[in-house]
Formats: C-alpha cells, sequence, structure tokens
C-alpha cells in the first residue's frame, strides 16, 4: 500500500476518534483530560506524517489540532451547563465547521436562517479574485524583474490569494451553507481592513476561530487567576506555539519566529488599550489608526511567514518553483 495513503486513513481515523471521544470528554466537561487529547493527537500524527511532503504536514497538522481543540472549547462552554449537542450535530460540527462555538449547532436541522446566498456568492467570488492572483503570480515568474523584488512581489500576492480562496472564500461558502440548514453561523473573517485598532483586528475582525479558541480555551478560565494582562499575553503565546506547530513544524525549521511575532502582537495591544485609556490622539483618527493597525500586523509578518515555510509550501502549493 502506498505510504502516504496509509498515513492518510490513520490521520482519518485519529480524528475520527477524537471526535468520538471529545463528545464524551464534553458530555462530562472534562478539561485537563482534553487538553491531554489535543497534545497526545497531535504529536501522533507528527509522528505518522514526519517524512511526508511538508504541505501534507502541514493540512494534516492544523486539521488534528483544530479538531482536538474544539474538544476543550466546548468542553470550557458547556461547563456548569447540560449539553444539548447530539452526536450528529456535534460530528458536523467537528468536521464541517472552523469557528470554535459549538453552540450553532444546537439548532441543525431547523429552518433555513437568512443571509445564505449572499454568503455562498461572496465566497464564490472571493475564490475567483484568489485564483486569478494565483495566475498572476505565474505571469509574473516569466517577466525579467529583480530575483529579489520578484520574490517579495510573488510572496505577497501568493499570501493574498491563499487567503481570499480559504479564509474570505471556502469559510464564507461553509457558513453559508450551514445557515441553509438552521445553523447560525457566520464570517469568520470580518472585514479586517476596517479594524481601527490592533485588539479589534485580533478580537474581533481577523479569523474569529483563532479569537474564540483563546478567548474560550485561554483567557476566560485565567483571567480571574491571573489578571487580563498576564491572561492575554498567555492567549497570544498560546497562538504563537500554535502557528509555529503550523508554519516551522511541517519545514523543521523558522522555530521561535513565529511564536515571537505573537509575542510582538500580545505586547502592541496591552500598550494600545493603555493608549487608548489616555485617549492619545492619533488612535482616535480613522485614517491614522488604520495605519497603526497595517504597520504592526503586516511590517513583523517575515517572522511569521519565514523564510522556510515560504520556499517550502507557499510556492510549491502554487506549482511555483524558486530559481
Amino acid at each position: 500500500m502506498n505510504p502516504l495513503l496509509l498515513h492518510l486513513a490513520y490521520f482519518m481515523l485519529i480524528n475520527l476518534s477524537i471526535i468520538l471521544i471529545g463528545y464524551w470528554l464534553v458530555r462530562n466537561t472534562m478539561i485537563w483530560q482534553s487538553w491531554s487529547l489535543l497534545a497526545l493527537s497531535i504529536l501522533i500524527v507528527h509522528l505518522i506524517f514526519l517524512n511526508d511532503n511538508p504541505i501534507i504536514q502541514m493540512l494534516a497538522l492544523i486539521a488534528t489540532t483544530f479538531t482536538a481543540m474544539k474538544v476543550i472549547a466546548a468542553a470550557e462552554s458547556y461547563k456548569g451547563k447540560s449539553l444539548r449537542l447530539t452526536f450528529l450535530q456535534w460530528t458536523a460540527f467537528s468536521i464541517g465547521w472552523a469557528g470554535m462555538r459549538a453552540q450553532p449547532f444546537e439548532t441543525l436541522g431547523g429552518r433555513p436562517l437568512p443571509d445564505a446566498w449572499p454568503k455562498i456568492k461572496f465566497g464564490i467570488s472571493r475564490i475567483l479574485s484568489g485564483f486569478l492572483l494565483i495566475f498572476l503570480a505565474h505571469q509574473l515568474v516569466t517577466l525579467p524583474i529583480d530575483s529579489d523584488v520578484l520574490y517579495i512581489l510573488i510572496t505577497g500576492i501568493l499570501l493574498v490569494a491563499y487567503s481570499l480562496i480559504l479564509h474570505f472564500g471556502m469559510l464564507s461558502i461553509s457558513a453559508g451553507m450551514w445557515r441553509l440548514s438552521g445553523v447560525s453561523t457566520y464570517y469568520l473573517f470580518k472585514a479586517p481592513a476596517k479594524a481601527k485598532s490592533l485588539n479589534e483586528f485580533w478580537s474581533k475582525r481577523w479569523n474569529l476561530a483563532f479569537s474564540e479558541m483563546t478567548s474560550v480555551a485561554i483567557f476566560r478560565p485565567l483571567k480571574d487567576k491571573t489578571g487580563g494582562v498576564v491572561a492575554l499575553m498567555i492567549a497570544f503565546i498560546f497562538s504563537g506555539l500554535l502557528h509555529e506547530l503550523a508554519l516551522s513544524v511541517p519545514v523543521k525549521s523558522g522555530y521561535g519566529l513565529p511564536l515571537l511575532y505573537f509575542i510582538v502582537q500580545g505586547i502592541i495591544v496591552i500598550v494600545e488599550k493603555g493608549l487608548l485609556r489616555h485617549k492619545i490622539r492619533f488612535l482616535q483618527n480613522r485614517v491614522l489608526s488604520r495605519v497603526w493597525v497595517f504597520f504592526w500586523v503586516v511590517v513583523p509578518m517575515p517572522l511569521l511567514f519565514h523564510t522556510e515555510f515560504i520556499e517550502k509550501i507557499i510556492w510549491p502549493l502554487a506549482g511555483i518553483t524558486i530559481k
């Protein structure tokens, strides 16, 4: 049997096991056992795909992490409450939705909700835009442009293209499709360019799946014990560790850089909160506040998307070879 097919079979078995065991853990609100399941499942998947293509490793680790984190998030969310999710609803949530809030799936099978088709159409348009950008990147490779300029240009185009396809495309279609089945799903990426503060960007606009995850599993449980500032930094550090798993582990390089990126983000969010409390004028300005957000998200980005990740995953995923 082809080794990759065997590894994929193991991957499916592990994730199905997480869903089965996870439902029992959530029903009994077993928190530390849920964390143990996360650590064990990630370790096993990492070892299984250790020598496979970095792209396959990345996808397997991300999918397994998200499945296992849903167990933790749901166990925390239903603490002290009765679980109203049927096993079928739990399975649909675990497999078919990237968000971390299980409660919307309690109504799965109900009447269709409004605003489904606009989300689907929005998603389709973003996917088409993303593929057009990938096509553009392929054309740029053939042009006599300075190699360093070309590297930066194509990398930027591909990162935007992948974000359009996945974040704004596939996830928007998923939200619309679930709404047709009575689930109150929503955009997980809500017009991030409109963010007027870094805190707003990370907590309300960019990747709500991650913000839900860190809020429910890290920030809220720790806030009363450690205080808000420490809990917030731990949440950002945890995000950094998960990005290490997705961006550094598959390429066996760049360790510590994604973590450093999120440490920087956490520090700036805390500083920003202080500036906003003192009503610093430039953060009250509609344009300057957005420049502030753009600067802190984009300028440190080489830490997040480091060279090895770009060369072994970003470019090859588009079928482009770095010369």
